[in-house]
Order: structure tokens, then sequence, then C-alpha cells
């Protein structure tokens, strides 16, 4: 039997944040993986936490649990503004990470990180999640056969309920640009990452970013902060394949209006993923449609997952078999270094009405 997969989760807590809906429920079901231990501010904290979230072990702080040789894969699911000094003492201590998305800051604090896992030489993945996403999956096969046959135009339209008009204190932090997990950076950056991985790369582009909530209600009236980031996105371009492609990316929508549809025709048919979760796509399952008719998708060990933990469980599942196989098939931290670039042209495009080109975002 292969070895398991110890993973140490740095963030989970125990009545909110994302860890909490998608990483713990992934790693107390899938098979080959163990919730190995999870960090606190003290021992008792972490032992309170480990117990109640089914983790083998409490750790008194990261640093032990990063230094501990019980634990082979460090998962980094905090703030972005922290992944950089964490995911470097990770790889450090010659542990495989599984970094939230946004890896960093911005297109500096990726390329630092990415060059870091090179010279670690360890298996690194960037929490890109719906790339192994069943239907997606299926859909990227479909297209490889060139079952739609040449692709002539891609649509696609993402709503959320994250920055509306009324927000948390814990997520005003999001307000900030230079905190890097922003509008765009997060769903943006998941969008186009769908995107790029049915259809292939961006050749060239143009963004248009509205604020349609400027004034933000924190924590029912405690405070107003003035919005100074897009809510809402609109990204137009062409493939390197020539397909033209359109990207909606709509922030403040009620949580029964967070649809999520990705239609693409071709010369022989169409597709499309269907889908939608509170905080994004990326958080949920999607339906596939070829030529109208829905078709079965096998999610295997997956189907027993909640909602927002099934694609985060594809991801724990194909980085073990990565490690295990002593192969590379999961996002990591060169493709989250090229989508962070193609996200800074995006910005650059949406503010200063310039068309971006793929020179603009160079892979290496």
């Amino acid at each position: 039997m292969a070895k398991i997969l110890r993973v140490g989760v740095i963030g989970a807590s125990l009545d909110r944040g994302w860890a909490n809906k998608s990483h713990l429920p992934a790693l107390r079901s899938m098979r080959g993986v163990e919730l190995a231990g999870v960090s606190g501010r003290t021992q008792q904290a972490a032992d309170t936490t480990a117990a109640t979230v089914g983790a083998t072990r409490g750790f008194k702080d990261v640093d032990s649990m990063i230094a501990d040789p019980s634990i082979d894969l460090i998962t980094v699911a905090v703030r972005v503004p922290a992944h950089r000094e964490l995911v470097l003492k990770a790889l450090h201590a010659g542990k495989h990470v599984y970094c939230e998305w946004p890896l960093g800051r911005n297109v500096q604090e990726a390329e630092e990180l990415r060059d870091a896992a090179k010279s670690a030489g360890v298996h690194v993945a960037i929490g890109l999640q719906t790339r192994m996403n069943p239907a997606l999956r299926k859909a990227m096969d479909l297209i490889k056969v060139s079952a739609l046959g040449r692709i002539l135009s891609a649509r696609m339209y993402s709503g959320t309920v994250a920055f509306g008009a009324t927000e948390s204190e814990s997520d005003s932090y999001l307000e900030n640009p230079e905190n890097g997990a922003t509008h765009l950076t997060i769903h943006g950056g998941h969008a186009v990452d769908a995107v790029v991985a049915l259809l292939g790369g961006l050749d060239v582009l143009d963004a248009l970013g509205t604020i349609q909530y400027k004034k933000i209600d924190v924590e029912k009236g405690k405070r107003v902060l003035e919005r100074t980031i897009p809510d809402h996105l609109l990204i137009q371009g062409s493939l390197i394949a020539g397909a033209a492609v359109g990207i909606e990316v709509d922030g403040g929508r009620q949580p029964g209006d967070t649809r999520f549809r990705f239609e693409i025709s071709g010369e022989q048919g169409s597709m499309t993923l269907e889908g939608g979760a509170a905080v994004g796509f990326q958080a949920g399952r999607l339906a596939l449609l070829v030529n109208g008719e829905r078709q079965v998708v096998d999610e295997g060990d997956l189907a027993s997952l909640p909602e927002a933990a099934a694609n985060v469980g594809a991801m724990y599942a194909a980085l073990r078999d990565d490690i295990a196989d002593h192969r590379r098939s999961v996002p990591n931290f060169d493709h989250a270094v090229t989508l962070t670039r193609i996200l800074s042209a995006i910005d650059r495009s949406a503010h200063l009405g310039q068309r971006a080109r793929r020179a603009d975002w160079p892979e290496h």
C-alpha cells in the first residue's frame, strides 16, 4: 500500500475560514491522505482544535509543525500577506507545500516562491482547485479529441457574494490592493484560469473594471469604507488558438444569484459548464452539457464530500498520486507566476484603457 501523505494545516479554524469548509473535510475523507496536524497559538489551543476537527495532533505553533518529521506536506490556508513567510519556512524545511491562491501579493513574491520551490526540489501545488474538478477535466478531454471541432468562441459569467455593499471586519483587508487579495486576483484569477485550462493561453485582451458598490458598510454600521478597487470585471480578447473569449466576473450578488456559466462554441458543437457557489464557482461542483445534453461525470471518492470540499479533495488526491508516483500533474508555482502576470496585465489594461498582449505576461 502506498505511503499515507501526512498533512499539516496552517489556518485551521473551529468556526470559520476557507480551510474549515474545504481542506479539513477533504483531508478527513480522502484515501491516502491524513489530517496529521494543525497549529495553534498555544499547545492547549492547538490540542482543542485538533480534537474538534479530527486532526491527529495539535502543534503549539507553526514552526514546530513545520519542523516535525511526522508531517510530509504543509498546507498554507491563511491570508495572502502571510503566504510568503510561511511557504518559505516550509520549503526550507524540505516539506511539500499546498498554498492557497493567490500565491503572493504580487508578481515579485510569486516569482520568489517559485524559485524557492525549484531549489527545494519538493512538490508544490497552488490552490486553483477547479483544474481538478471532474466535470472540467472531462471537458478538457473532449476538447483535446476535438469533440467540438475548431473552437470559435467562448463566454463566461461568474457571480459571487464577495465584494458587495457589506463586509465583515475580518474581510476588510480585501479592500487594500497591497494585500494581493482583490476581486481581480481571487475571483478573476479563478475565472481566467478556467478559460486557460480548457482552451489554452490568451493572446490579447482588453479589460474594464468598475466599482458598483462605492460605500462599504463594515459590521452593520461599525464604519464605512470607500472602495477603491473594481468589484465588477469585463475581460474580452482572443486565445492563442484564435477563438474569441469574453469573461464577466460579478461581485456583490445575492446568495441565490451566484450562478456560473461557461459556454464554448465550436464548428461541430457546443459545450457548457454550469454551477455556482456563494463565494465563487471554484468552491462548488460543476455540471457539463454537450450540445445541450447533460453528461455523466464520475466523481469517485469526491462524491461523498461537501460541496466546498470536493474540488480541494481532488487536488489532494492528485498531489498524493504525484508524490507517490514521482510525477507532476497539479498546477504548481510556475503556473501561479504565469497567472499572476496575466492578472497584472489585466489590471494595467483596466487602469490605462490599453490592450494587453501575450508579451506582457511571459511564461518564463
